[in-house]
């Protein structure tokens, strides 16, 4: 499987940790902030870095691209997908697994990322996919349980392994902050390994049941 590489609408290419050669697990990594400086996204552009041998992580450039949901765009007797909305279904279906981090914001998912998510609803690449929700606070509790909730109903598969909060101490640490801390870096590296893992586990299965 080639890595997903893609240049957005708004012009960014997604950014890798190593090229495609060699590599036989490849993450896309999706940010539900729009924040310049988001901790969220500093983290997935950590895991760009610090991704194990044999693995690639692509960060989405991100969900701000994408317009706002519209089911009548998403119907399957004549609708047609935005642009924007079909490239990221390609992405996921590309990859084997995803990387999502969000913030909080009301006690919820902020609206943009919830946005992200309704587009994967309709879609056939997201259902059994291996997610890592990974978070750097354990304190934004309500959107971790609403996001894991929507992937549960969209049927993709948690790896409760890579499912983990990497506490950064400042919301002012950036990714190189992230990956020169030891202990963050180990934290978020084994997380990579878990969900690497899970994927060649279920690639095993797949094949012995053929």
């Amino acid at each position: 499987m080639d890595a997903p590489h893609a240049l957005s609408r708004a012009g960014s290419q997604t950014r890798h940790s190593m090229p495609a050669s060699g590599a036989d697990v490849h993450l896309l990594a999706i940010s539900g902030s729009l924040r310049a400086g988001s901790s969220n996204t500093a983290l997935l552009t950590a895991a760009v870095r610090l991704a194990p041998p044999r693995v690639t992580v692509a960060l989405y450039p991100s969900v701000a691209v994408l317009p706002h949901f519209d089911p009548e765009l998403d119907a399957p007797d004549g609708g047609r997908l935005p642009d924007q909305v079909a490239e990221l279904r390609k992405l996921v279906g590309r990859a084997d697994g995803l990387l999502l981090s969000t913030p909080e914001y009301a006690h919820g998912l902020p609206g943009a990322f919830k946005n992200a998510l309704d587009w994967l609803v309709g879609s056939v690449e997201l259902p059994g996919k291996a997610v890592a929700v990974m978070s750097p606070t354990a304190r934004s509790v309500h959107a971790q349980a609403q996001l894991r909730e929507v992937l549960t109903t969209m049927s993709a598969r948690i790896v409760e392994r890579a499912s983990v909060v990497v506490p950064l101490a400042s919301r002012a640490m950036d990714a190189d902050d992230i990956v020169a801390d030891q202990t963050l870096a180990v934290a978020l590296r084994s997380a990579l390994a878990a969900i690497a893992a899970d994927v060649r586990s279920m690639r095993r299965s797949d094949v012995r049941a053929r």
